[in-house]
């Protein structure tokens, strides 16, 4: 059967009485009277056509019927309860929007996240890593770490580290085409991203000439490419920040070769017209330190080892 939306009083009423299986106390909770209360009950019971409660000299109890409804009614009010208090934030509660790379956000960001937090437990942060939160229009994001070349056009632009690229394949890769020099890591399997640098780049800085490099798998984000190579697809070209998290974990291996330093820089943006918040200058504070200070451990490094 429908319930008629004008039930709903009286099933809010319902539950109250049913925690406490005493009118007098229910009454109490809600600012009304016992007979009121009473009535409400009546009214959901008359609707529903079934008793809900044992009426006893001493009080009331729920009947079987009445407990099932209680426990569904106690569920869908807490529902509701938990979603009305998120419409609102907390007083105290600081936005701060940020988008990223995917790449930066996973292997870079997150792992240092919880030492920001615990220092700004105010900041309630909404991180994207889709490309379409990149624009900074109005309710866009307040912050942004891009990888270039440190030049777009309504930005302001703030240098927030650099980057070198070597290659790297997962350990059983490595062991079984017997790497030696770097010569010989064109003969493995090669996989690639859409970085304006890349394998050619790195042979020549390596002082490889004359190979002839094979086909490569691409992915257009380095994320894919780092898990390509721990599954032992092929060897990649790794960038620094990127690949920390997968050498400490052993799941993947430095191979033969220089560091070849990136054309590239990661950089931290915002709209040059919108003044930054307290909340987003903190949070470009700490990724200065952070990036500042690659030795200090990060929270789950023990666990990394």
């Amino acid at each position: 059967m429908k319930l008629r939306p004008t039930l709903l009083p009286a099933l809010g009423v319902f539950a109250a009485a049913a925690r406490h299986q005493n009118f007098a106390h229910a009454a109490e909770e809600l600012h009304l009277t016992a007979s009121a209360v009473s009535h409400h009950v009546r009214k959901l019971e008359a609707q529903l056509g079934a008793v809900l409660f044992q009426r006893h000299a001493r009080g009331v109890l729920l009947t079987a019927e009445g407990r099932q409804l209680a426990d569904a009614a106690s569920a869908a009010l807490g529902d509701i309860a938990a979603v009305a208090a998120n419409l609102h934030p907390r007083a105290d509660a600081v936005p701060l929007r940020l988008t990223t790379l995917r790449s930066l956000s996973y292997c870079w960001l997150l792992p240092r996240l919880p030492r920001f937090c615990a220092a700004h437990p105010h900041v309630r942060l909404d991180i994207q890593t889709d490309s379409a939160f990149s624009r900074f229009e109005e309710g866009g994001p307040d912050l942004g770490i891009r990888y270039g070349e440190g030049v777009w056009p309504g930005l302001a632009v703030q240098h927030l580290m650099d980057d070198e690229l070597f290659p790297v394949a997962a350990p059983a890769l490595a062991q079984k085409t017997g790497v030696r020099s770097e010569r010989d890591i064109a003969a493995l399997p090669l996989l690639a991203d859409l970085s304006p640098q890349g394998w050619r780049d790195w042979f020549r800085a390596a002082g490889v000439r004359g190979i002839a490099l094979p086909p490569m798998h691409t992915f257009n984000d380095s994320t894919d490419v780092m898990r390509a190579a721990v599954y032992g697809v092929g060897a990649a070209l790794a960038r620094t920040h990127i690949a920390r998290p997968y050498l400490q974990r052993y799941e993947l291996v430095r191979l033969p070769g220089p560091a070849l330093r990136a054309r590239y820089a990661y950089h931290i943006v915002y709209p040059a017209h919108r003044p930054l918040s307290p909340a987003a200058m903190a949070f470009i504070d700490w990724l200065k330190r952070e990036a500042g200070d690659e030795n200090t451990p990060l929270p789950n490094e023990a666990g990394l080892a």
